[in-house]
């Protein structure tokens, strides 16, 4: 159950990291991968600066700050391969 509340969480991440970004995301679908892949770099991130959720928004803010990072990261390296 966990693994779906992941993924979920991922998905909204995605969206929302996808609005915050415009212009620099990949389509919605591209966005909800990018989302659940950057739900795994903002727990890196928040853990690293020795933060950690406990509950469900929390989980969101996290997952959304790293599909974020993520977004830019890709938009900056898809750029430079043009």
């Amino acid at each position: 159950m966990d693994f779906l509340w992941f993924c979920l969480i991922g998905l909204c991440a995605g969206w929302l990291a996808g609005m915050l970004t415009k212009g620099g995301g990949f389509g919605l679908v591209g966005n909800l991968i990018v989302g659940v892949i950057g739900a795994i770099l903002g727990g890196a991130i928040f853990k690293a600066i020795g933060l950690q959720n406990t509950n469900l928004l929390g989980s969101l803010v996290m997952a959304t700050v790293g599909a974020v990072v993520l977004l830019l990261l890709l938009s900056v390296f898809a750029r430079r391969s043009k």
